[in-house]
Protein backbone atom coordinates (compact mmCIF):
# COMPACT_ATOMS: atom_id res chain seq x y z
CA UNK A 1 0.00 0.00 0.00
CA UNK A 2 1.32 3.52 -0.95
CA UNK A 3 1.63 5.70 2.03
CA UNK A 4 -0.01 8.88 2.01
CA UNK A 5 2.43 12.62 2.20
CA UNK A 6 1.21 15.30 4.06
CA UNK A 7 0.04 18.00 2.83
CA UNK A 8 2.60 21.09 4.06
CA UNK A 9 1.45 22.42 7.71
CA UNK A 10 -2.22 21.39 6.72
CA UNK A 11 -4.21 18.32 8.21
CA UNK A 12 -4.58 16.55 4.72
CA UNK A 13 -2.56 13.47 3.56
CA UNK A 14 -2.66 12.77 -0.29
CA UNK A 15 -1.43 10.30 -2.37
CA UNK A 16 1.87 10.90 -4.24
CA UNK A 17 -0.27 11.29 -7.24
CA UNK A 18 -2.65 13.79 -8.11
CA UNK A 19 -4.87 12.81 -10.59
CA UNK A 20 -5.42 15.80 -13.18
CA UNK A 21 -8.90 16.48 -14.00
CA UNK A 22 -8.63 18.70 -17.09
CA UNK A 23 -9.44 15.99 -19.17
CA UNK A 24 -12.89 15.51 -18.02
CA UNK A 25 -15.57 16.99 -19.99
CA UNK A 26 -12.95 17.98 -22.58
CA UNK A 27 -11.08 14.62 -23.99
CA UNK A 28 -12.77 12.50 -21.76
CA UNK A 29 -16.61 12.05 -21.73
CA UNK A 30 -18.47 11.58 -18.34
CA UNK A 31 -18.40 7.95 -18.48
CA UNK A 32 -14.73 7.83 -18.90
CA UNK A 33 -14.26 10.01 -16.58
CA UNK A 34 -15.63 7.99 -14.04
CA UNK A 35 -13.63 4.78 -15.19
CA UNK A 36 -10.49 6.74 -15.04
CA UNK A 37 -11.70 8.19 -11.01
CA UNK A 38 -12.84 4.39 -10.18
CA UNK A 39 -9.58 2.96 -11.08
CA UNK A 40 -7.32 5.90 -9.15
CA UNK A 41 -9.21 5.57 -5.99
CA UNK A 42 -9.22 1.46 -6.47
CA UNK A 43 -5.76 1.17 -6.47
CA UNK A 44 -5.58 4.07 -3.40
CA UNK A 45 -5.43 7.32 -5.05
CA UNK A 46 -7.58 10.10 -2.93
CA UNK A 47 -6.09 13.80 -4.45
CA UNK A 48 -7.91 14.68 -7.49
CA UNK A 49 -7.13 18.41 -9.05
CA UNK A 50 -9.37 20.76 -11.34
CA UNK A 51 -10.09 23.82 -11.78
CA UNK A 52 -12.99 25.98 -12.07
CA UNK A 53 -12.60 27.19 -15.76
CA UNK A 54 -11.61 23.75 -17.08
CA UNK A 55 -12.57 23.23 -19.65
CA UNK A 56 -13.63 26.71 -21.14
CA UNK A 57 -11.32 26.55 -24.18
CA UNK A 58 -13.57 23.99 -25.53
CA UNK A 59 -16.07 24.96 -28.46
CA UNK A 60 -19.82 25.00 -26.72
CA UNK A 61 -18.13 24.19 -23.24
CA UNK A 62 -18.71 27.22 -20.62
CA UNK A 63 -16.33 26.31 -18.07
CA UNK A 64 -16.72 24.35 -14.68
CA UNK A 65 -17.40 21.39 -17.08
CA UNK A 66 -14.80 19.25 -15.21
CA UNK A 67 -16.14 19.71 -10.95
CA UNK A 68 -19.46 18.87 -12.66
CA UNK A 69 -18.09 15.37 -13.46
CA UNK A 70 -16.10 15.21 -10.36
CA UNK A 71 -19.41 16.01 -8.19
CA UNK A 72 -21.50 13.74 -10.23
CA UNK A 73 -18.84 11.07 -9.59
CA UNK A 74 -18.99 11.87 -5.49
CA UNK A 75 -22.53 11.67 -5.84
CA UNK A 76 -22.66 8.47 -7.81
CA UNK A 77 -20.02 6.92 -5.55
CA UNK A 78 -21.09 8.12 -2.14
CA UNK A 79 -17.16 8.89 -1.50
CA UNK A 80 -17.01 12.34 -0.92
CA UNK A 81 -15.23 11.95 3.07
CA UNK A 82 -12.57 9.36 1.08
CA UNK A 83 -11.16 12.22 -1.76
CA UNK A 84 -9.23 15.05 -1.43
CA UNK A 85 -9.97 17.66 -3.94
CA UNK A 86 -8.31 20.67 -5.11
CA UNK A 87 -9.98 23.40 -7.33
CA UNK A 88 -9.05 27.00 -8.48
CA UNK A 89 -10.09 30.64 -8.86
CA UNK A 90 -9.04 33.38 -10.82
CA UNK A 91 -9.62 32.14 -14.63
CA UNK A 92 -13.50 30.96 -14.79
CA UNK A 93 -15.06 33.28 -17.66
CA UNK A 94 -18.12 34.20 -15.62
CA UNK A 95 -15.49 34.50 -12.21
CA UNK A 96 -12.50 36.46 -13.49
CA UNK A 97 -9.88 37.71 -11.11
CA UNK A 98 -9.56 37.57 -6.98
CA UNK A 99 -11.18 40.13 -6.07
CA UNK A 100 -12.73 39.53 -2.90
CA UNK A 101 -16.15 39.58 -3.84
CA UNK A 102 -15.23 37.29 -6.96
CA UNK A 103 -13.08 34.91 -4.99
CA UNK A 104 -16.58 34.10 -2.43
CA UNK A 105 -18.88 34.21 -5.59
CA UNK A 106 -16.59 31.61 -7.82
CA UNK A 107 -15.91 29.70 -4.54
CA UNK A 108 -19.79 29.23 -4.13
CA UNK A 109 -20.21 28.29 -7.81
CA UNK A 110 -17.87 25.30 -7.69
CA UNK A 111 -19.45 24.20 -4.54
CA UNK A 112 -22.40 23.81 -6.08
CA UNK A 113 -20.97 22.12 -9.45
CA UNK A 114 -18.52 19.84 -7.03
CA UNK A 115 -22.31 18.89 -5.23
CA UNK A 116 -20.29 19.23 -1.57
CA UNK A 117 -20.23 21.64 1.48
CA UNK A 118 -16.48 22.05 1.19
CA UNK A 119 -13.43 22.59 -1.34
CA UNK A 120 -10.91 20.05 0.72
CA UNK A 121 -7.66 22.27 -1.55
CA UNK A 122 -8.90 25.99 -2.77
CA UNK A 123 -5.74 27.45 -4.67
CA UNK A 124 -5.34 31.03 -6.44
CA UNK A 125 -5.01 29.52 -9.96
CA UNK A 126 -2.85 32.92 -11.25
CA UNK A 127 -2.33 35.64 -9.34
CA UNK A 128 -3.56 39.14 -10.41
CA UNK A 129 -0.92 41.71 -8.97
CA UNK A 130 -3.12 44.54 -9.43
CA UNK A 131 -5.50 43.35 -6.59
CA UNK A 132 -3.23 44.08 -2.89
CA UNK A 133 -2.82 40.34 -1.10
CA UNK A 134 -4.35 42.15 1.85
CA UNK A 135 -7.77 41.68 -0.26
CA UNK A 136 -6.96 38.13 -1.58
CA UNK A 137 -5.76 36.65 1.86
CA UNK A 138 -8.75 38.07 3.37
CA UNK A 139 -11.04 36.80 1.40
CA UNK A 140 -9.55 33.39 1.28
CA UNK A 141 -9.74 33.28 5.53
CA UNK A 142 -13.02 34.08 5.39
CA UNK A 143 -13.83 31.05 3.49
CA UNK A 144 -11.72 28.88 5.38
CA UNK A 145 -13.66 29.95 8.82
CA UNK A 146 -17.28 29.80 7.33
CA UNK A 147 -15.97 26.12 6.83
CA UNK A 148 -16.11 26.25 2.47
CA UNK A 149 -12.25 26.01 2.34
CA UNK A 150 -10.24 23.61 4.39
CA UNK A 151 -6.84 24.31 3.00
CA UNK A 152 -5.86 27.34 0.62
CA UNK A 153 -2.47 27.01 -1.90
CA UNK A 154 -1.27 29.21 -4.78
CA UNK A 155 -0.51 28.37 -7.92
CA UNK A 156 1.12 30.66 -10.81
CA UNK A 157 1.94 33.10 -8.60
CA UNK A 158 6.01 35.10 -8.38
CA UNK A 159 8.13 34.36 -5.67
CA UNK A 160 8.05 37.71 -3.76
CA UNK A 161 4.15 37.58 -4.01
CA UNK A 162 4.19 34.87 -2.04
CA UNK A 163 6.02 35.88 0.17
CA UNK A 164 4.31 38.89 0.92
CA UNK A 165 1.26 36.74 1.27
CA UNK A 166 2.76 34.43 3.64
CA UNK A 167 4.04 37.41 6.04
CA UNK A 168 0.55 38.93 6.02
CA UNK A 169 -1.00 35.73 6.82
CA UNK A 170 1.78 35.30 9.87
CA UNK A 171 1.39 38.99 10.92
CA UNK A 172 -2.23 38.89 10.58
CA UNK A 173 -3.28 35.05 11.96
CA UNK A 174 -5.18 34.53 8.98
CA UNK A 175 -5.15 31.45 6.94
CA UNK A 176 -1.47 30.83 5.20
CA UNK A 177 -0.96 29.12 1.92
CA UNK A 178 -0.21 25.51 2.94
CA UNK A 179 0.71 24.41 -1.03
CA UNK A 180 1.96 25.73 -4.47
CA UNK A 181 1.48 24.49 -7.69
CA UNK A 182 3.83 25.69 -10.58
CA UNK A 183 4.61 24.48 -13.67
CA UNK A 184 7.83 22.17 -12.99
CA UNK A 185 9.01 19.24 -14.94
CA UNK A 186 12.17 17.13 -16.44
CA UNK A 187 12.16 20.01 -19.33
CA UNK A 188 10.62 23.02 -17.36
CA UNK A 189 13.08 23.29 -14.66
CA UNK A 190 13.45 27.61 -14.65
CA UNK A 191 10.09 28.34 -13.21
CA UNK A 192 10.11 26.77 -10.04
CA UNK A 193 13.77 25.76 -9.27
CA UNK A 194 15.57 28.97 -7.72
CA UNK A 195 13.94 31.90 -5.53
CA UNK A 196 10.04 30.44 -5.81
CA UNK A 197 11.54 27.08 -4.32
CA UNK A 198 13.23 28.81 -1.78
CA UNK A 199 10.44 30.63 -0.71
CA UNK A 200 8.51 27.18 -0.16
CA UNK A 201 10.91 25.61 1.30
CA UNK A 202 11.77 28.20 3.79
CA UNK A 203 7.84 28.78 4.42
CA UNK A 204 7.54 24.59 4.51
CA UNK A 205 4.79 24.73 1.92
CA UNK A 206 4.17 21.49 -0.44
CA UNK A 207 4.78 22.17 -4.37
CA UNK A 208 2.28 19.92 -6.11
CA UNK A 209 3.40 20.60 -9.87
CA UNK A 210 1.53 20.54 -13.08
CA UNK A 211 2.01 19.69 -16.48
CA UNK A 212 4.82 16.90 -14.63
CA UNK A 213 4.70 15.05 -17.91
CA UNK A 214 5.17 18.42 -20.37
CA UNK A 215 1.82 17.67 -21.90
CA UNK A 216 2.99 13.73 -22.62
CA UNK A 217 6.50 14.49 -23.58
CA UNK A 218 7.84 12.92 -20.43
CA UNK A 219 5.82 9.56 -21.49
CA UNK A 220 8.33 8.80 -23.95
CA UNK A 221 5.74 8.30 -26.38
CA UNK A 222 6.93 11.30 -28.47
CA UNK A 223 10.07 10.16 -30.96
CA UNK A 224 11.59 11.18 -33.88
CA UNK A 225 9.24 10.23 -36.94
CA UNK A 226 6.36 9.34 -34.52
CA UNK A 227 2.95 11.00 -34.77
CA UNK A 228 0.87 11.43 -31.56
CA UNK A 229 -3.22 11.72 -31.88
CA UNK A 230 -3.40 14.30 -29.03
CA UNK A 231 -4.82 17.46 -28.39
CA UNK A 232 -1.64 18.48 -26.94
CA UNK A 233 0.79 16.88 -29.39
CA UNK A 234 2.22 20.68 -30.69
CA UNK A 235 3.35 21.49 -27.09
CA UNK A 236 4.82 18.42 -26.58
CA UNK A 237 6.50 17.93 -29.54
CA UNK A 238 8.57 20.78 -29.28
CA UNK A 239 10.71 19.09 -26.66
CA UNK A 240 12.17 16.86 -29.79
CA UNK A 241 13.96 20.01 -30.85
CA UNK A 242 15.97 20.91 -28.14
CA UNK A 243 19.33 18.77 -26.77
CA UNK A 244 18.07 18.93 -23.14
CA UNK A 245 14.53 17.40 -24.63
CA UNK A 246 16.68 14.22 -26.44
CA UNK A 247 19.29 13.81 -23.12
CA UNK A 248 16.22 13.66 -20.81
CA UNK A 249 14.76 11.11 -22.88
CA UNK A 250 18.24 8.77 -23.38
CA UNK A 251 18.48 9.13 -19.37
CA UNK A 252 14.77 7.99 -18.63
CA UNK A 253 14.36 5.02 -21.38
CA UNK A 254 17.75 3.65 -19.71
CA UNK A 255 16.43 4.18 -15.87
CA UNK A 256 12.98 2.70 -17.10
CA UNK A 257 14.37 -0.14 -18.55
CA UNK A 258 16.63 -1.13 -15.06
CA UNK A 259 13.31 -1.05 -13.07
CA UNK A 260 11.20 -2.68 -15.87
CA UNK A 261 8.84 0.62 -15.58
CA UNK A 262 7.21 3.04 -18.09
CA UNK A 263 9.10 6.08 -18.99
CA UNK A 264 6.48 8.58 -17.23
CA UNK A 265 6.91 6.46 -14.01
CA UNK A 266 10.96 7.43 -13.83
CA UNK A 267 9.77 10.97 -15.17
CA UNK A 268 7.29 11.40 -11.97
CA UNK A 269 9.35 9.84 -9.48
CA UNK A 270 12.37 12.38 -10.20
CA UNK A 271 9.45 15.23 -9.47
CA UNK A 272 8.99 13.33 -6.01
CA UNK A 273 12.29 12.94 -5.08
CA UNK A 274 12.87 16.80 -5.20
CA UNK A 275 12.97 18.08 -1.56
CA UNK A 276 9.72 20.20 -1.95
CA UNK A 277 7.13 18.00 -3.72
CA UNK A 278 4.36 16.32 -2.51
CA UNK A 279 2.33 15.22 -5.30
CA UNK A 280 2.99 15.60 -9.12
CA UNK A 281 -0.22 16.45 -11.15
CA UNK A 282 -1.16 14.22 -14.41
CA UNK A 283 -4.16 13.24 -16.23
CA UNK A 284 -5.66 10.35 -17.89
CA UNK A 285 -7.68 10.13 -20.49
CA UNK A 286 -8.37 6.76 -20.81
CA UNK A 287 -7.88 3.63 -17.41
CA UNK A 288 -4.98 2.33 -19.85
CA UNK A 289 -3.16 5.46 -19.16
CA UNK A 290 -2.98 5.47 -15.15
CA UNK A 291 -0.87 2.34 -14.61
CA UNK A 292 2.45 4.82 -15.49
CA UNK A 293 1.25 7.21 -13.50
CA UNK A 294 0.15 5.40 -10.27
CA UNK A 295 3.48 3.45 -10.35
CA UNK A 296 5.12 6.77 -8.92
CA UNK A 297 3.82 5.52 -5.31
CA UNK A 298 5.88 2.11 -5.47
CA UNK A 299 9.03 3.16 -7.82
CA UNK A 300 11.93 5.09 -5.79
CA UNK A 301 14.84 6.48 -7.31
CA UNK A 302 18.61 6.00 -6.43
CA UNK A 303 20.49 9.13 -5.47
CA UNK A 304 22.64 8.08 -8.70
CA UNK A 305 19.78 8.15 -10.63
CA UNK A 306 18.30 11.80 -9.33
CA UNK A 307 21.42 12.79 -10.04
CA UNK A 308 21.67 11.68 -13.47
CA UNK A 309 18.17 12.86 -14.14
CA UNK A 310 19.07 16.10 -12.65
CA UNK A 311 22.31 16.47 -15.39
CA UNK A 312 20.38 15.63 -18.31
CA UNK A 313 17.82 18.28 -17.24
CA UNK A 314 20.40 21.33 -16.79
Amino acid sequence: MTSLRKLGSSDLEVFPLSLGGNVFGWTADEATSFAVLDAYTAAGGNFVDTADTYSSWVEGNSGGESETVIGNWLAARGNRDDVVIATKVSQHPDYPGLTAGNIKAAADASLQRLRTDRIDLYYTHFDKPEVPVEEIIGALDELVKAGKVRAIGASNISAARLSESLAFSDREGLARYVALQPHYNLVSRDTYEGELESVAAGAGLAAVPYYALASGFLTGKYRPGATVASARAAGAGKHLETERGRKVLAALDDIAEAHTVPVATVALAWLAAQPTVAAPIASARTVEQLPALLGVGELTLTEEEVARLTEASA
